[in-house]
């Protein structure tokens, strides 16, 4: 495993918030299964983080990667009538992000962030760490308190 340092991982190591990280070679497959079938994890156990907008700004929102996001039930739980997903040529100016290695953790400004409550159900998650080839594992729990975010049901 390379030693990697990216902005998520400098933010859970200066709050003492216990993780552990993996990399892996991307190949060509970014997309959300094709991470969970290297890390050797079910999809239910590894997440996307995928970014919104709404009347109000923007919205995060981090899902199981074999979900999609219930875009109604998203945006009550942020109490917004209506949200629509941010445009990828939009994604690493309001983020500091690129699409396959968005994190919850250090974006550019922390936006209200909404894990699906399906995270509950398991001991350890993993989300991107903050770079593509570079995953997190994580408590939900520890997740939450770290990006003052909260659970709620967000998947169709």
């Amino acid at each position: 495993m390379k030693k990697v340092k990216t902005n998520a991982i400098r933010i859970l190591e200066a709050n003492n918030v216990n993780f552990e990280y993996f990399t892996y070679d991307p190949g060509e497959d970014i997309d959300g299964i094709s991470v969970a079938n290297k890390l050797n994890e079910p999809t239910n156990r590894v997440f996307k983080t995928l970014v919104t907008l709404g009347r109000e700004g923007n919205y995060v929102f981090v899902i199981p990667v074999d979900r999609e996001l219930d875009l109604k039930k998203a945006a009550s739980s942020v109490g917004e009538k209506k949200i629509e997903m941010l445009h990828l040529r939009d994604l690493k100016f309001i983020t500091g992000y690129i699409r396959g290695g968005c994190s919850p953790i250090g974006m550019k400004k922390q936006f209200p962030t909404v894990v699906d409550k399906s995270a509950t159900l398991q001991e350890y998650i993993y989300v991107s760490g903050g770079k593509i080839g570079v995953q997190l594992k994580i408590a939900p729990d520890e997740l939450i308190n770290l990006i003052n975010g909260k659970f709620e049901d967000i998947t169709k």
